[in-house]
């Protein structure tokens, strides 16, 4: 599916020669002499590299749907990850290398989205917030936290007094 240059909008999947690439944003621009053309920021979907690129006014790019699947992260199985999609209750081995650096935040039962284009996963979104319990820590040295304190605390007479347009100390 192809679409116009001058129907871009931020968020939208488009198929270039250069690979899967979202706008983040665009520019169209109507110079007084010259033909029109629109001046885009894409973010490739699988590195993460952005690059800006323009294009003429009405030129045709190709148009990448990308399917966003609610999962539930089940369990790890060697280097795979295996999800469940929520609806058709389906399971789906996920390779490392799909995932990225967004597995060492995947607990699991956490629910997780992955947009996924013609049948390949592209990548993870983890939820914003998670709930979690410290099981264990190293206990504190007694007065440590009091010897933080008094290292930034700074004793001045009462005399004195800070200016409300700086951060010096002066006498009033």
């Amino acid at each position: 599916m192809s679409i116009s240059t001058n129907d871009l909008k931020n968020g939208m999947a488009l198929n270039l020669p250069e690979g899967l690439m979202t706008v983040v944003e665009f520019q169209h621009v109507k110079p007084g002499k010259g033909g029109a053309f629109v001046r885009t920021k894409l973010k490739n979907y699988r590195t993460g590299a952005t690059i800006e690129k323009t294009f003429r006014a009405d030129e045709k790019v190709g148009k990448a749907t990308i399917d966003k699947r609610e999962m539930q992260y089940l369990y790890r199985e060697g280097s795979d990850y295996v999800f469940m999609d929520n609806q058709s209750y389906d399971q789906m081995h996920v390779s490392t290398d799909a995932l990225g650096e967004s597995v060492k935040y995947l607990k699991e039962g956490d629910t997780a989205v992955l947009p996924m284009w013609e049948g390949e996963v592209l990548g993870v979104d983890l939820p914003a917030a998670v709930e979690l319990v410290v099981a264990e820590t190293e206990p504190g040295i007694q007065g440590d936290r009091s010897r933080v304190r008094a290292s930034r605390r700074r004793w001045r007479p009462a005399s004195w007094c800070r200016y409300r347009s700086s951060s010096r100390w002066a006498r009033r």
